[in-house]
């Protein structure tokens, strides 16, 4: 299931997802001016390799991407979700939000894959904190999605309870499945790192607290 939009409004602009957005994209381009040579340099420099951990590369692999289709699809998630939660949040706290779920998200995949030399590199991470806390605080939203039926591509509404934990479902049970494989030469999905991600966006959402706004609109509408 892949989604396109929501039904979920937002009541502030999403500055800092917009932000995200274009530094993300603004880095890619970057990578993409490189050779091939330099470009895995870079990855190499700039990633985070769970064998050579190192805490700057915690947030600089944050916006490092693998291809056009990685960037292009977790901006498309980020952009998405991403202005429901800065709405509630506010700019300022769901920057350190967006960051603390990459951590976790990084350091989770570490964790489970310690012996690997691959560099972790995306914002997929911390974007799944941000679906964590979407399927939290909107689950009766709808979410429109494109499925695929057999040889056909179609469009349905969903809830976004459901499609969020289906996404989730698909990535522990891949996490789990891939658990034993050798992570040192091989590359891949960061499964767990969407699971932590996940996992912290959902806890960080009410530990950090919604706008006193939110609330207020929440008890007139709902």
């Amino acid at each position: 299931m892949f989604p396109l939009r929501d039904t979920q409004p937002s009541y502030s602009r999403p500055v800092v997802t917009i932000i995200l957005i274009a530094v993300n994209l603004l880095v890619f381009l970057f990578e993409f001016s490189l050779d091939d040579y330099s470009r895995n340099q870079f990855i190499a420099l700039y990633g985070l390799t769970p064998d050579n951990f190192g805490i700057v590369n915690i947030f600089t692999s944050m916006f490092i991407h693998g291809g056009w289709l990685h960037v292009l699809g977790n901006m498309w998630f980020l952009w998405i979700f991403g202005d429901n939660i800065e709405d509630i949040l506010g700019h300022a706290k769901f920057l350190l939000f967006y960051l603390l779920c990459g951590v976790a998200a990084a350091l989770t995949q570490t964790v489970m894959t310690a012996g690997s030399r691959v560099p972790m590199v995306g914002a997929s991470g911390a974007i799944a904190g941000v679906m964590g806390a979407y399927m939290l605080k909107f689950p009766r939203a709808r979410i429109e999605t494109l499925v695929f039926i057999f040889i056909f591509f179609t469009r349905i509404d969903v809830p976004a309870w459901l499609m969020l934990i289906y996404w989730f479902a698909v990535q522990f049970f891949s996490g789990v499945g891939s658990i034993g494989y050798s992570q040192a030469s091989q590359g891949g999905t960061a499964f767990f790192a969407h699971i932590g991600g996940f996992l912290t966006g959902m806890a960080l959402v009410n530990l950090m607290g919604a706008r006193e706004r939110y609330y207020r609109r929440r008890d007139l509408y709902w």
